[in-house]
């Protein structure tokens, strides 16, 4: 599944070419995504002008003069800039159409992915009001991390991936920023001291800014606005590396099922 680096990461590559362009249509040939297409959404969209191309969490938001539109990608979803207007393809569920330049076009072959309305205020959405903070932000650090784990006996990894607790740090990140920051993806969140938290709190941010910079990690779906993987995969240190020596310390990365995701991790190096 895309997760922040990723949507980012295609944030970044759409949003020089729709920020300040006029909506002619927007072409919806499947409305069965995630959640249906909501009707009306076209004549919504239809003449508005593109303000910005934002992203919260791992949604994109589409501002326009008349309201935003919000973008999911899903798990195998992607948007890609489209200039030559070749004919789509089976699983293009939408092209929002430009007055000039080129289309915008959505391809999920397993229909996860969301266009929904967000209105005036995005904030207020049901998909966004109750997220964490943004972990690139100044308010995630240390002193959050380990005021909202007091008391929790859940492991840490799968807080980390709470979207409550901070968004936006999925299974790929969590695995990568615990093995930086030498601590155990089962330890209990509830019992990691302060300083601990620090380290966690920047491997997280180091990890995530490595990725985007990278383009974010291509394992099988994941391509950007322009229709290049992610090259954040080379960097990897754990995930999806079982039985490989570790880069540090050369005992073999384990693997376990931790919250229904698989987890990777060195037994030696992280405690």
């Amino acid at each position: 599944m895309p997760e922040l680096p990723e949507v980012e990461t295609t944030r970044r590559g759409i949003a020089p070419a729709l920020e300040g362009q006029r909506i002619s249509r927007l072409v919806v040939r499947d409305r069965r995504l995630r959640w249906p297409v909501p009707p009306g959404l076209e004549r919504r969209l239809a003449g508005a002008q593109i303000e910005a191309v934002e992203r919260r969490a791992k949604y994109l938001l589409l501002r326009s003069s008349r309201g935003t539109a919000l973008l999911h990608l899903g798990m195998s979803g992607s948007l890609r800039l489209v200039y030559d207007r070749a004919a789509p393809q089976p699983h293009d569920h939408y092209d929002l159409v430009l007055d000039r330049g080129p289309v915008l076009r959505f391809n999920d072959p397993r229909r996860f992915g969301s266009l929904l309305w967000a209105g005036a205020d995005p904030g207020a959405h049901p998909l966004l009001r109750d997220l964490g903070p943004e972990p690139l932000d100044p308010e995630f650090d240390g002193e959050y991390l380990y005021r909202v784990s007091r008391g929790r006996r859940l492991a840490i990894k799968p807080h980390l991936m709470n979207a409550h607790i901070v968004v936006g740090v999925g299974n790929i990140y969590a695995s990568e920023a615990l093995f930086r920051a030498g601590v155990h993806p089962k330890r209990r969140a509830g019992r990691i001291a302060r300083q601990r938290c620090d380290a966690i709190v920047a491997s997280v941010k180091d990890v995530l800014q490595e990725s985007i910079r990278a383009g974010g990690t291509t394992l099988r779906d994941f391509h950007g606005g322009d229709g290049t993987p992610g090259y954040f995969t080379r960097e990897l240190r754990v995930y999806d590396r079982e039985g490989e020596p570790c880069v540090r310390c050369g005992a073999s990365i384990r693997h376990a099922v931790l919250g229904q995701r698989a987890t990777y991790y060195c037994l030696d190096c992280q405690t």
